[in-house]
């Protein structure tokens, strides 16, 4: 009787998941509600965002613009959701969808693309994925495969912020770590071509775009290996099938490598900035602090409203333990924008190195409110223990608990030690 309780309940798992796929009309296993998946996207949107770099603001004429693009397609695709667009300060060449239509591009990947049109083949490839629920199917599949084995874990995103993150930001972080398969793809292609002929765009752009990815696959990038390949892997046959779509679609539409370049023009007279901050960054996690000094002065110096530049510089006041001068850089980069958590968590944890447990703790709480993570928790977890407030503290060593790493092993300790279970 037992042998047959799984069989059971995978039944009856089919029996009530079964939906039609809005784009393509067909039959699919889905375990998720539209209802579940359009909350989910809502949910993890913002903290995603912020595991990302946040959204990118020194040219809000540019966003605006792939909104417009964004919202060109959404019109036409085959699913109405509350699609929303945005343009993240990231330099790794990506694009994602969250469930129920929550879609973003990085900087990296807009200063890569040669037209409109082009980004049209992204954006409308990303809308194909919301609208035919390809996050839903994923998930759909990983919850069947709890039945049949084990839960699967979460992973956390690879990227400068993405392994901070505890609790609901790791809905995003799996997404980003979701590879849909190769069906998934081509019919993200497909219809992603499609929308971009009736919303007036040349879907050749489709093909230049693939032709363009194979090519820099084959350099074999790193940052396009951990970026837009590790979830959108290109291949020739993609090429050659972008071809055959595209000779059976009208010819013409809108191109617009003229109106792509008026657009990216201050984001490009501004990439040498972000050029030098990323190697910046990467010198600064090698232990070259020498060279991280000299790269985040040559960011500043071609570019002096960038937060992220100053957070570089406060990151390296840090790890001198320099505090002082970390919160004044710091604290530029929140003058700069005091949206994004790592500036404050940063700043917080360099207050509380100077014993100043009021002003961390301000800090650390705005930090996790605009993205959970096991640092600021921690931190925070601390400081309520230093002043006697013990089950505050238990309740933050909790949530880093659950998360796991190195974090989670330290917060389960502390755990212990407090006598909790």
């Amino acid at each position: 009787m037992r042998r047959l309780i799984p069989v059971a309940a995978i039944a009856a798992l089919i029996s009530t998941g079964c939906s039609v796929n809005p784009v393509t009309g067909e039959n699919q296993l889905i375990l998720v509600s539209e209802g579940q998946e359009v909350q989910m996207g809502i949910q993890a949107y913002d903290p995603t965002k912020q595991s990302q770099g946040g959204e990118y603001d020194v040219d809000p004429a540019l966003t605006e613009y792939v909104q417009n693009v964004g919202n060109r397609l959404a019109a036409v695709s085959d699913r109405e959701l509350p699609y929303e667009f945005a343009v993240l300060n990231n330099s790794t060449p990506n694009a994602w969808a969250l469930p129920g239509g929550k879609i973003a591009i990085n900087r990296g990947l807009l200063t890569e693309l040669d037209s409109e049109a082009e980004l049209a083949a992204v954006l409308g490839h990303e809308i194909v994925h919301a609208a035919a629920r390809h996050s839903a199917q994923a998930m759909s599949r990983g919850l069947l495969s709890q039945v049949l084995v084990v839960a699967t874990a979460i992973a956390t995103s690879d990227s400068d912020y993405g392994n901070l993150a505890v609790g609901g930001a790791n809905v995003g972080a799996a997404v980003l770590n979701a590879t849909y398969g190769r069906g998934a793809e081509l019919e993200s292609d497909l219809y992603g071509m499609r929308y971009m002929s009736e919303a007036g765009y040349d879907p050749q752009g489709a093909v230049t775009l693939q032709e363009t990815f194979v090519r820099l696959s084959e350099n074999r990038r790193t940052d396009w290996l951990s970026g837009l390949f590790a979830s959108h892997p290109p291949s020739q046959a993609r090429v050659e099938a972008n071809r055959d779509t595209a000779a059976k679609l009208p010819d013409g539409g809108k191109i617009g490598k003229d109106d792509y370049a008026k657009a990216m023009r201050r984001t490009m007279q501004l990439k040498p900035a972000y050029d030098a901050y990323d190697e910046g960054r990467k010198a600064l996690a090698e232990g070259n602090v020498d060279q991280a000094v000299a790269l985040s002065e040559k960011a500043l110096d071609l570019f002096n409203g960038e937060a992220h530049f100053h957070a570089l510089r406060g990151d390296i006041r840090l790890m001198q333990k320099n505090y002082d001068w970390a919160i004044t850089n710091y604290t530029r980069a929140i003058e700069r924008r005091d949206d994004f958590f790592y500036y404050h968590l940063q700043r917080g944890l360099a207050k509380k190195e100077q014993k100043n447990l009021d002003g961390a703790r301000a800090d650390l709480d705005r930090s996790v409110e605009l993205m959970p993570t096991a640092p600021g928790y921690y931190a925070l977890g601390q400081i309520a223990e230093q002043r006697g407030d013990i089950d505050t503290a238990i309740q933050h060593y909790s949530v880093v608990a659950q998360g796991g790493g190195d974090y989670g092993k330290a917060a389960a300790g502390d755990l212990a030690r407090l006598d909790m279970p």
